[in-house]
């Protein structure tokens, strides 16, 4: 509920704090006091259209505050989360104009649009009024009120569901054919590239091998030439080998005489001899299998080189051209075999599309009998609210396919005909404002527990009527404000003595200027207010006793 507004230099508003109880909320005062100065400052704070116009003449900027006190789990909570906005609470709505035209608003001091106020706004206020016209009158938001009205909580989910997998569908169709077209388009190329790849047959780890034959080839000649000479070395003149066989048989001459001491000699000696040959043997294999063909490293430069231009036109390493035939050949089979998984594709959404309208239409069944029934009891409130003539009626209408949604087929509208024989029209245009008032108390009292915003505000709800009409305005006033908070502005004294809270409204002359004040009203003063409001500028005793009866009821 609105806890508290604070308003500083709006028109005739030098300062004011107000503070707000639940239930009925009345404002009451002379003509041209400043009660929609109020509602001015309170729709600022919700959003409404910053006009420099509210300015206090002599001022730089103004100011209003409207503080909130809500339950956990209201749905702006959900959305400031959504939005990173620190939920707070109290949650303080507050809005800042200047006179150079800049404006400013925040939400529990965190700086956001007009556009993120207003929406936070729309769901925490509806003011019906002459000036200021929100929730209700919007047609955009008419076919939610009715869905929560009828209960169709579990029909809208199944319906949601079924649009979620319709358009999901349809979207895959859609890529589907995009690239199958755009695959159709290139099919020559795919089929030249694919061969001349497949051709290549390019294999992973290639580049390397060839890059390290090619290097081995290229120096085949010199590699023989030093394996030559060191082959020569080894052998020429008897070679080392000789060498180490006349070393050991000069040892072995004197082993008799050394004792155990030459031992270690001799196996020194003829492990030499072993890896000797064991040398000059891998010297003449790896001689053996240098491939001193000039063709083979011709074939390895060709094969490299081919390999290389490739990967160049394909913008690619080398190493990537298996992935890069891999890819394209995926792109052909996707041309030679889309057309089996389009007609599928098709087929799916052509299941999903008729679940959906079944769905749908049997959705759109159970608004046309909720719309009756609504409609039944928001005429039942007309007639004692003096509006017997008029017609409300709730209109179902089907929308094109391209206005399908996750909500539905369905746009549904509140209308009413004041006169009988005229045509209905949509609230807003056709009722005048009294009429208006009404028409949206009627509603609010047959939708009291469909989701409302916690605060509703009517202005001059009773302008007009008098008497037992008067009285059932305030009835249904009273009645709602059991379920939310309701402030109403008024001249009528039976809807005022009806308020759980009762403030005045009134103006006066400081020396330099006029100043609107609001003053909240004990009992006492309740009484002569309600009496004035029977009685005019002479408050008698029987204006007194008539103001007892009302308040006392």
């Amino acid at each position: 509920m609105l806890a508290s507004l604070s308003i500083r230099n709006i028109v005739l508003i030098n300062k004011l704090d107000l503070s707000f109880a639940e239930g009925l909320c009345v404002l009451t005062g002379e003509t041209g006091a400043g009660k929609s100065i109020l509602l001015d400052s309170l729709a600022l704070a919700l959003g409404a259209r910053a006009d420099t116009g509210l300015i206090r003449a002599g001022q730089e900027k103004g100011s209003v505050a409207a503080e909130f006190s809500l339950p956990a789990d209201h749905p702006v909570y959900g959305m400031l989360e959504d939005l990173d906005v620190a939920r707070g609470e109290p949650l303080i709505l507050r809005r800042t104009i200047s006179s150079d035209g800049r404006n400013r608003a925040s939400i529990n001091d965190q700086a956001v649009s007009a556009a993120l106020l207003r929406s936070v706004g729309d769901g925490l206020v509806e003011i019906h009024g002459q000036n200021a016209e929100r929730g209700l009158l919007d047609a955009r938001g008419h076919r939610t009120v009715l869905d929560v009205f009828a209960q169709l909580e579990k029909t809208l989910t199944s319906v949601r569901k079924s649009y979620e997998t319709f358009v999901d569908l349809t979207d895959r169709l859609a890529q589907a054919e995009d690239e199958m077209a755009r695959a159709r388009e290139d099919e020559d190329y795919l089929r030249h590239v694919v061969a001349e790849l497949e051709e290549l047959s390019p294999e992973e780890g290639e580049e390397e091998v060839l890059s390290e034959t090619r290097a081995k080839q290229m120096h085949a000649e010199k590699i023989a030439e030093a394996l030559h000479d060191a082959s020569k070395s080894l052998t020429d003149n008897g070679g080392v080998e000789g060498k180490i066989r006349t070393a050991t048989r000069a040892v072995e001459r004197v082993l008799d005489k050394a004792g155990d001491s030459l031992g270690p000699v001799l196996e020194g000696l003829e492990r030499a001899a072993i890896e000797l040959s064991e040398a000059v043997m891998t010297i003449d294999a790896v001689g053996r299998d240098l491939d001193m063909d000039p063709t083979a490293l011709e074939h390895v430069e060709e094969r490299l080189f081919a390999l290389r231009a490739a990967a160049r036109k394909h913008k690619c390493d080398v190493s990537a051209l298996p992935s890069v035939l891999e890819q394209f050949q995926e792109r052909l089979r996707a041309v030679e075999f889309g057309d089996a998984e389009i007609q599928r594709l098709k087929e799916e959404v052509q299941k999903a599309r008729a679940d959906y309208i079944e769905k749908a239409e049997a959705l759109r069944a159970q608004r046309i009998k909720a719309a009756t029934k609504m409609d039944k009891a928001v005429m039942a409130e007309l007639e004692p609210l003096r509006l017997g003539a008029a017609r409300f009626m709730t209109r179902v209408e089907e929308l094109p396919e391209n206005s399908w949604s996750a909500t539905g087929m369905d746009k549904v509208e509140f209308q009413i005909a004041t006169n009988p024989g005229s045509n209905p029209g949509p609230l807003i245009k056709v009722a005048s404002g009294g009429e208006l008032s009404r028409f949206m108390l009627a509603l609010k009292v047959v939708l009291a527990q469909s989701g409302s915003a916690p605060t509703l505000v009517f202005d001059e709800v009773d302008r007009g009527v008098g008497g037992a009409t008067a009285d059932a305005v305030g009835e249904r006033l009273a009645r709602l404000a059991d379920e939310l908070q309701v402030l109403v502005i008024t001249h009528s004294p039976q809807v005022a003595s009806m308020g759980d809270a009762h403030w005045h409204i009134k103006k006066h002359q400081q020396e330099t200027d006029t100043v609107t004040d609001v003053i909240p009203l004990d009992e006492a003063a309740r009484l002569e207010e309600v009496a004035r409001m029977l009685s005019g500028a002479k408050i008698t005793d029987e204006a007194r006793a008539a103001a007892r009866t009302l308040i006392e009821g």
